[in-house]
């Protein structure tokens, strides 16, 4: 059983990221330091990952999260273990995530592994991380007056000659409708258009099927980037559609898991 952190005055921790993904913890340590580590525990979960720490300098330890350790996909909550004791809640202190903003993955690897620190709700370090195989990557969005236009990459499968997307509504929503979409391709790379004007209102989770009917069904996702919750800072002005549901407004907007997804309210008349 995970012990309960300890209720002492939490410890800094200075996180920076590199181009590949990985991340590196500075925590900043006074006292013995026998034998330490960085604890991330998942949660909802019980999971935890534990990195050891070593001395950097004095006063400072270091750990390190290299892309090619797998976490799973979740928000992992960040703690310090020093000398055998009960671990001490991090907070955040200097972040530098601009590598994460500028990284491209190659691909071959067949998955992408993205994780962001960031501070959660009580003001503690959190690491949101994803892992995803396959996965399409929204690069871009193009906004119309009554339609989105999407750019994007996958990652861990060929975009085929069946290639499209699906825009799926979510239950409550046009009695569970999915509307086909057309993709335009080249190489990995895909572009499509979502039409307002058809859609009822409620939620529309848009996802992108590669190799067609017989293949993997991606959900269309912003995660390369260094913004780890984008629900709240990236959402533009909704665009006003007439429907035969009646004037909504309607627009692209991201979930609690940097999904993508449309957005139709109904408007009054």
């Amino acid at each position: 059983m995970t012990p309960p952190a300890s209720s002492a005055a939490p410890l800094r921790a200075d996180c920076i990221a590199d181009s590949a993904g990985g991340l590196t913890f500075d925590v900043a340590v006074h006292g013995g330091t026998a034998t330490a580590h960085l604890v991330l525990r998942r949660q909802g979960a019980g999971d935890e990952v534990g990195l050891p720490l070593a001395p950097i300098d004095e006063g400072r330890l270091r750990a390190a999260l290299p892309s090619s350790v797998a976490l799973p996909e979740g928000r992992w909550d960040a703690y310090a273990r020093v000398s055998g004791g009960e671990p001490r809640r991090l907070v955040p202190g200097v972040t530098d995530l601009r590598p994460l903003a500028e990284r491209t993955p190659s691909g071959l690897l067949g998955h992408v592994a993205v994780r962001i620190p960031y501070a959660g709700r009580q003001g503690g370090l959190t690491v949101r991380s994803w892992l995803r195989a396959p996965h399409a990557e929204a690069a871009g969005l193009g906004h119309e007056d009554d339609a989105l236009t999407v750019r994007g990459r996958v990652y861990g499968s060929p975009l085929g000659a069946g290639a499209h997307a699906e825009l799926r509504a979510r239950p409550g929503t046009g009695e569970g409708a999915t509307h086909r979409l057309d993709v335009s391709r080249d190489r990995a790379d895909f572009r499509l258009t979502v039409g307002y004007a058809t859609l009822a209102p409620g939620m529309w989770d848009l996802w992108l099927r590669p190799a067609g009917e017989s293949g993997p069904s991606v959900r269309v996702a912003r995660l390369l980037d260094d913004v780890a919750d984008k629900h709240p800072v990236l959402v533009g002005p909704p665009a006003r559609v007439e429907t035969p549901y009646g004037p909504v407004a309607a627009g692209p907007c991201y979930t609690r898991d940097n999904d993508l997804s449309v957005s139709v309210t109904p408007l009054a008349p």
